[in-house]
């Protein structure tokens, strides 16, 4: 409705629109305008209509509006809402720990607190000097267990949360200054949103990608075409190059001149005219853009778009258009229509376009569209992506018949989509199918190299796509998604029905079955519909397919089924990642446990709403293999010396409780317990964020390592239990040591605990070392500067009067016996460690250990060999004949779900999978064969 600006401020009518949701995808609302603009009728508005909050305009300067909802009510505010934190592994382990460690402690408490009180009433009050009373008050016998309570409280490293928080701030900056991962192209860096969640990357064991955008470069480019079952484009490969069709151009063919048109016009393209009297476009999707762009240079020029009149010049003569209605592509219905009136002639034509399955089942009867197929079949068989294009003529009364339904739906406020898409089908039949567009895109630089690389990890890769099977199959061939016979194997699961769902699905299954033993690369490869029946009627038997192969092909799914695709394999227990580049990819990347975005052309939704993004899919490898694996790494390392060190001053502290009558005396004061957690202890391991045990270069190309991550080999109750070992044997050795060397030499009880902590303080010292594979000089300086500034903090303290130390430091360090004691408590607590250390290291090296040695060497390695994964068992074992059918099922299948051993299960076992080199009529003639063969 055009309207001069002046009276923009007298207008009066009413908004009816539903109340505030989150769904930024759909605004069903209606106008009601009063006289003298409108008499009370209905215009109804659709998101198409709306601004939502914080968004920006383009191609106009300004816009005039309506603020419908506001403040928290906004579509954008209510669905901002909080995120559900992420869960890392590692996290989960810790927690695990923690509970341990508790239990232990109460254990210990428990223990203490009863041999405390027997000793008190038995020993103690027969010791003048003790002054026991001899009865005391209710509470007395809670007392010893209460100090042991505060003794032991530091068993549980309050810190280590708050260290984890700031080596995890400094993984993910880490990936912000990653010079290597930036996008040359476009100069976007990768970005860490999610800083919690670093170590996880080191840890993925499945990765389910998008492909448009992601694999490729969505830089749609026009390459062939068949109009009227004349292909154009196979010889010279470039349509907009062949001499047949320029000619047909220029002749004015009808059936290319209709073709061309709706590639011109039956989409929702802005034409701008730039300063320079160039005309550019400004489209949705980079199809659209690639066919308009096509269509220009064959002559078919979208000139202007001025309110509903749309201008087209052709061969030098200027044909206009009425748009009458937009039927808008929906994820349901597969295509996209648009009513338009011929100003010269005054003919209503309906221009569509859409995939094969939404447009050439709706051909008029008798048009032959057999080569229309063949020519789908080949373009996808080259892995281009393939729209058909109609065209249909309507009369008048028939369309303003059907305008009257399509304004009732389209002013409806409940399932206004359902309406629509069903007054849509009224119209979207009886088509005259002009043709078949095929439009490359491109593979993605570096990404059969990244996939081959994460191959070698151990990761595992699916790809959800919306394209057609034939273009996924061949893109996932060309970027080694997927290996080709003899090496690789396909299976097929497909069918419209439960019963071909099910067959299919159980041949697949025995197949898989069979070659799981076998050195072949087996995958999977199924669509939408298929899909959507295996998820509902056959879950568990499509979970033990998930488990058992590396690879699966996912066609023609819609955003929801990639997000069930993604809690499907977080059911079983896998560290999933989720990478994608449109809207479309968003709900898998929030479900995922790692959710990567790339910034595309398609916008920033995903990255914005993913963990992490980066430019390109090629930096996934740098992203996983190096930043992944360190954080995964030292957060390993962190955590458990975390635990260690607390470990052993808590130790030292039962230690003492056994020759001070189990009273629950803490041997140190809290000022050194507090200075110990905060500052002797934890600056040194800070900086192990800097540790690399392996080269960037060597990780890159032994990627097989990583499947020490992947299994947890780093951080699990094993390797808890031999810190948790360590701690006790130092803090053995420490207490020992220092009770021999100076309790009975009468020493005061402030140089006893003294020389305990400087013991600790030297062994915390060593431990960090030995366990840093790459010194830095910032590491030097955190380690042995920590230990300096030790014995500063303390000789200041020591010149304080009244700081309860006056003069402690200065005489022990003037005394060769302490020295003496420091000598011989690392020698002892680290002459063990060194020498297991060594024996490991010489005679059981792990493949790390021989990178290690080589990178010290200097010499290369030529194989590492393969590193067995650990077996992934399922919770419940599912049997052959797990695939259970509907109540209501058909009795046709029963013999397949039967449990008799004689059932026609037998004949499926001998069916030949799919086989991708095959055609379709191929295989069902070869396994009707096989089937009555057996």
């Amino acid at each position: 409705m055009g309207m001069d600006f002046e009276l923009l401020h007298k207008i009066k009518g009413v908004i009816e629109c539903p109340n505030p949701d989150k769904d930024i995808r759909r605004f069903d609302a209606n106008l009601r305008l009063f006289p003298p603009f409108i008499d009370n009728d209905l215009c109804p508005l659709t998101i198409k209509n709306t601004l939502l909050q914080s968004c920006y305009l383009r191609n106009t300067e300004w816009a005039c509006g309506v603020a419908v909802y506001t403040g928290n009510e906004t579509k954008l505010g209510m669905s901002r809402g909080i995120p559900e934190p992420k869960l890392t592994a590692m996290d989960a382990m810790i927690d695990k720990l923690t509970g341990a460690i508790f239990v232990f402690q109460i254990v210990v408490v428990m223990v203490l607190g009863i041999a405390g009180n027997v000793w008190k009433d038995t020993e103690a009050r027969k010791q003048w000097y003790v002054l026991y009373p001899i009865e005391g008050p209710w509470y007395e016998l809670l007392v010893i267990p209460l100090r042991f309570e505060l003794l032991c409280s530091i068993m549980i490293p309050i810190s280590i949360k708050v260290s984890l928080d700031l080596v995890k701030s400094l993984y993910a900056k880490f990936i912000d200054w990653d010079s290597e991962m930036i996008d040359q192209d476009t100069g976007i860096p990768s970005h860490a949103t999610n800083t919690a969640i670093s170590e996880d990357l080191g840890q993925v064991e499945y990765i389910l990608t998008d492909k448009t955008g992601t694999l490729t470069e969505n830089r749609m480019i026009f390459r062939r075409c068949c109009i009227s079952g004349i292909f154009y484009g196979n010889e010279s490969g470039d349509a907009l190059k062949d001499v047949k069709l320029l000619n047909a151009v220029a002749g004015s063919s009808p059936d290319v001149v209709r073709f061309l048109t709706v590639m011109a016009i039956c989409n929702t393209v802005i034409p701008i005219k730039s300063k320079t009297g160039a005309i550019l476009y400004k489209a949705q999707s980079q199809d659209e853009d690639a066919l308009v762009n096509a269509a220009a240079r064959l002559h078919m020029v979208y000139v202007n778009k001025n309110a509903n009149i749309l201008e087209i010049r052709f061969n030098g003569s200027v044909i206009q258009y009425e748009v009458l209605e937009t039927l808008e592509f929906t994820s349901d219905r597969k295509r996209m229509s648009v009513v338009v009136k011929d100003c010269q002639n005054g003919k209503i034509v309906l221009l569509s376009k859409g995939a094969d399955e939404a447009i050439l089942p709706y051909a008029y009867a008798g048009q032959q569209t057999r080569a229309l197929v063949e020519a789908v079949e080949q373009y996808a068989q080259l892995g281009l992506r393939t729209l058909c294009l109609a065209w249909r003529e309507l009369k008048e009364d028939e369309y303003q018949e059907w305008s009257l339904m399509f304004k009732e739906a389209s002013s409806t406020l409940v399932d206004r989509e359902w309406r629509i898409a069903e007054v849509c089908q009224r119209l979207e039949h009886d088509f005259e199918v002009l043709g078949v567009t095929a439009i490359e895109d491109r593979l993605q630089d570096g990404v059969p190299e990244t996939i081959e690389t994460l191959r070698k990890a151990g990761i595992n890769f699916w790809m959800l796509t919306g394209d057609k099977q034939n273009t996924a199959i061949q893109i996932a061939l060309s970027c080694n998604f997927i290996s080709p016979e003899p090496k690789g194997q396909l299976l097929l699961i497909d069918g419209k029905t439960e019963g071909e769902v099910c067959r299919s699905l159980e041949r697949v299954l025995l197949t898989m079955r069979i070659t799981s033993s076998e050195p072949k690369d087996v995958a999977f490869v199924v669509d939408g519909w298929a899909l959507e029946i295996a998820l509902k009627h056959y879950r568990k038997a499509f979970t033990e397919l998930a488990i058992l192969s590396r690879t699966a092909i996912c066609c023609r799914v819609t955003p929801s089924q990639k997000a069930q695709l993604v809690e499907l394999l977080k059911s079983c227990d896998y560290r999933t990642l989720a990478i994608g580049d449109g809207g479309n990819d968003v709900r898998m990347i929030q479900q995922a446990d790692i959710g990567v975005g790339i910034s595309g052309r398609e916008g920033l939704q995903a990255a914005r709403a993913a963990d992490y993004s980066i430019g390109k899919f090629r930096f996934l490898k740098r992203l996983i293999l190096v930043h992944g694996r360190y954080s995964y790494n030292r957060t390993a390392f962190l955590s458990q010396y975390s635990f260690y060190k607390s470990l052993v001053i808590c130790f030292i502290q039962i230690f003492f409780s056994f020759i001070s009558g189990v009273s629950g005396t803490s041997l140190f004061n809290s000022v050194s317990l507090m200075a110990y957690n905060v500052f002797y202890t934890s600056v040194p391991v800070l900086v192990s964020v800097l540790d690399k045990d392996l080269s960037e270069g060597t990780v890159m190309q032994h990627p097989q390592i990583l499947v020490y991550c992947q299994a947890g080999r780093l951080l699990n109750p094993s390797t808890f239990a031999g810190w948790f070992g360590r701690s006790l044997f130092h803090a053995i050795v420490v207490f020992v040591i220092t009770i021999h060397a100076y309790a009975f030499e009468k020493s005061e009880m402030e140089e006893l605990s003294m020389v305990a902590l400087s013991g600790c303080i030297w062994l915390q010292a060593f431990v960090v070392a030995l366990e840093t594979n790459s010194f830095t000089i910032l590491q030097h300086l955190a380690i042995w500067g920590n230990l300096v500034a030790f014995y500063v903090i303390n000789w200041v303290f020591s010149a304080i009067p009244s700081s309860g130390m006056y003069t402690i430091m200065f005489r022990l360090c003037r005394q060769p016996s302490y020295w003496i004691t420091m000598f011989l408590i690392v020698a002892a607590g680290m002459g063990p460690v060194l020498a297991l250390k060594y024996f490991r290291y010489t005679y059981r090296p792990s493949k790390i250990n021989a990178l290690q040695q080589a990178e010290r060497m200097g010499g290369p390695i030529l194989s590492l060999g393969n590193i067995e994964p650990q077996p992934r068992l399922m919770e419940k074992e599912v049997s052959p004949l797990s695939i259970t059918q509907p109540k209501n099922r058909n009795p046709v299948y029963e013999p397949l779900l039967s449990d008799s051993p004689n059932s026609t299960r037998r004949s499926f076992g001998s069916g030949a999978p799919f086989d991708f080199f095959q055609s379709q009529s191929r295989l069902s003639s070869s396994y009707s064969r096989n089937c009555k063969d057996n």
